[in-house]
């Protein structure tokens, strides 16, 4: 058939042209959406779930080919991969923070203790409730563990030199950061149990998957991103970047940092989070690092709504019921028990106070990381196809759950809470002295 461009007469709308047409108003809505976000009561990330629910719709009626979120799952495990590294990257520079263990404590013990205690929950849910085997329970588990550092960034810390980081604002932010890495052990021990678990594979795993990958993981990124913002600020001092694509220099740099650690066998999401630290660090107050972290925020967020499309535009009714109601329930018994609950155990000895904690607790929002560990979880071969299919519209369940409900109650809650807090300010600053008037 020639195509429609060329054909004479009139004919029935190209499916290529629709897209393009649909692609146009989603760049559209897209730079609208992003505009005076934080003036909203709704996030950007349900316009485009929406908007994807509408493709699929589309998809759907015209009969179009289009990705099977299964049967494509390595598509949709790379270009998930590449959101989730970039999104790290841009939320390793928003932290100014001192590097100490008292800065960091609540971040810490909501990776120590509340990760932990999340994966086991929802493990035993899935063994319990949904009659997963304990392999599959676990790889559910910590395919939901990581919390977004996109979505999470929408009630966390703002662009570099802020002067206004909150605590918890800094817990939200730090932890979605460094959770994306480090749930990868547990999904790779989720894998080993279900392959059937020796104790050589499981000496092997923690040498190897624990240890080793998390630290070289870590040591890459910082040096990298130290060496590569040294190198940037050089070349732009002498004029030979040009400052128009200071920006690009973020894509470029996590690229580079996220495919050595890779190949070093390491884990390239702490890497990008470390990366971008340290490429912070180097020469905080250099305007290059302004003009980098702007470029890699907009990136970051163009790329989360796209693969947020995708999601919705691959949704189907029949995979909506593949988690059943159990997997179902699942969304709001994470929501709303499990993760207060474990970030309520969990922060007991943070300096976040009891209206903070519930604040952190509520706002573990999922989204492009566990997809990315659904898809590559089914990917690995190794759960059987009814599990691995369980597991991933599960995981699909819950994020889509998440946007939904984070989104609405991010804006207002985050108000109220810098509310709190700036009462709570001026109630704790002193008076100023009174003017005494001196006698001429």
């Amino acid at each position: 058939m020639s195509p429609a461009a060329i054909s004479p007469g009139l004919e029935a709308p190209d499916i290529y042209a629709v897209g393009l047409l649909f692609a146009g108003l989603a760049v559209l809505v897209a730079i609208l959406a992003l505009t005076h976000q934080s003036a909203r009561a709704y996030s950007a990330s349900i316009v485009y779930l929406a908007l994807g629910g509408v493709a699929a719709g589309g998809v759907a009626l015209l009969d179009a080919a289009w990705l099977d979120l299964q049967d494509d799952h390595e598509t949709v495990e790379r270009l998930s991969e590449l959101v989730v590294i970039v999104a790290l990257f841009a939320t390793g520079l928003r932290l100014d923070r001192r590097l100490t263990w008292r800065a960091w404590r609540s971040t810490a013990l909501l990776l120590a203790v509340v990760m932990p205690l999340t994966i086991a929950a929802i493990a035993a849910f899935g063994v319990l409730g949904m009659g997963l085997s304990a392999g599959a329970a676990i790889v559910l588990g910590a395919a939901l563990a990581p919390t977004d550092p996109v979505l999470a960034g929408e009630v966390g810390v703002g662009p570099p030199g802020e002067d206004d980081e909150s605590e918890p604002a800094f817990a939200l932010t730090s932890e979605a950061g460094l959770n994306d890495g480090l749930a990868f052990p547990f999904l790779l021990l989720g894998l080993v149990v279900a392959g059937g678990a020796s104790s050589s594979d499981v000496a092997e795993w923690l040498a190897a998957d624990v240890l080793y990958a998390t630290v070289a993981g870590v040591a890459i990124g910082a040096v990298c991103g130290w060496g590569l913002s040294a190198l940037a600020a050089r070349l732009r001092e002498r004029s030979l970047v040009a400052r128009e694509l200071d920006g690009w220099a973020a894509l470029g740099a996590v690229l580079a940092v996220y495919g050595l650690t890779q190949v070093a066998g390491a884990y390239g999401f702490l890497a990008a989070f470390a990366g971008g630290i340290a490429f912070r660090r180097r020469e905080r107050d250099h305007e290059y690092n302004q003009a980098v972290h702007a470029g890699a925020a907009t990136v970051e967020k163009v790329l989360e709504l796209a693969m947020i499309l995708l999601l919705g535009s691959l949704v189907t009714v029949a995979g909506l019921e593949v988690p059943g109601l159990a997997g179902w329930m699942l969304a709001p018994l994470l929501l709303l028990l499990i993760r207060p609950a474990a970030v309520a155990v969990g922060l007991v000895g943070s300096p976040l106070r009891p209206g903070e904690r519930a604040y952190v607790g509520w706002f573990g929002v999922r989204g492009v990381g566990s997809l990315y560990y659904a898809a590559a979880a089914v990917g690995a071969g190794v759960l059987s196809t009814d599990e691995a299919t369980t597991v991933l519209w599960t995981v699909v369940a819950v994020v889509m759950v998440s946007i939904v409900v984070h989104g609405v109650t991010g804006a207002p809650l985050t108000r109220r809470l810098l509310g709190e807090e700036a009462l709570r300010r001026e109630a704790t600053e002193p008076e100023p002295e009174p003017e005494v008037a001196t006698r001429r």
